[in-house]
């Protein structure tokens, strides 16, 4: 069994709701949820909208690979109603101190429900549609202090 950690996100419709379902979602098919954060409504990150998220991590201990937890929560996603994935294009990089760092710069939209995998026990994934630890979770305060909240 592995401990993961992941963060949810929610800004548009019922977004407390929608949170619920999701950790419901995620207990019935990824594993036991032994940890759940409080909620915390924060403003978007990485792009302008009217709608404020409401965040939460949980800690769930699961028999998935990263690459079968990956697949479970994006099915739980468009369950939920998911649209469309943020993605980055790859001609776009994010510039750092004026010299491009090669990173993407991700393109994010309002959503239903978001599901990042933060953490997977120990492990370190770098494959191009999964990175573990999640390379940007340190930057978020939405992420770590749910987060913080839960770690063991």
């Amino acid at each position: 069994m592995a401990g993961v950690y992941l963060s949810l996100g929610s800004n548009l419709g019922d977004r407390q709701e929608n949170i619920r379902l999701a950790i419901e979602k995620i207990g019935e098919r990824v594993g036991e949820v032994v940890r759940q954060s409080s909620l915390y409504e924060t403003e978007p990150w990485g792009f302008e909208s009217e709608n404020r998220f409401v965040n939460a991590a949980v800690k769930v201990m699961t028999t998935l690979s990263p690459m079968e937890l990956l697949r479970a929560t994006q099915q739980i996603e468009r369950e939920l109603g998911r649209k469309k994935k943020s993605q980055a294009p790859n001609t776009q990089q994010r510039q750092r101190g004026g010299a491009t760092a090669g990173i993407p710069t991700p393109i994010y939209h309002d959503r239903p429900i978001d599901i990042d995998i933060l953490l997977y026990d120990d492990w370190i994934v770098d494959e191009p549609e999964l990175k573990i630890p999640h390379p940007l979770m340190y930057k978020r305060d939405f992420v770590m202090i749910p987060l913080r909240e839960i770690m063991d």
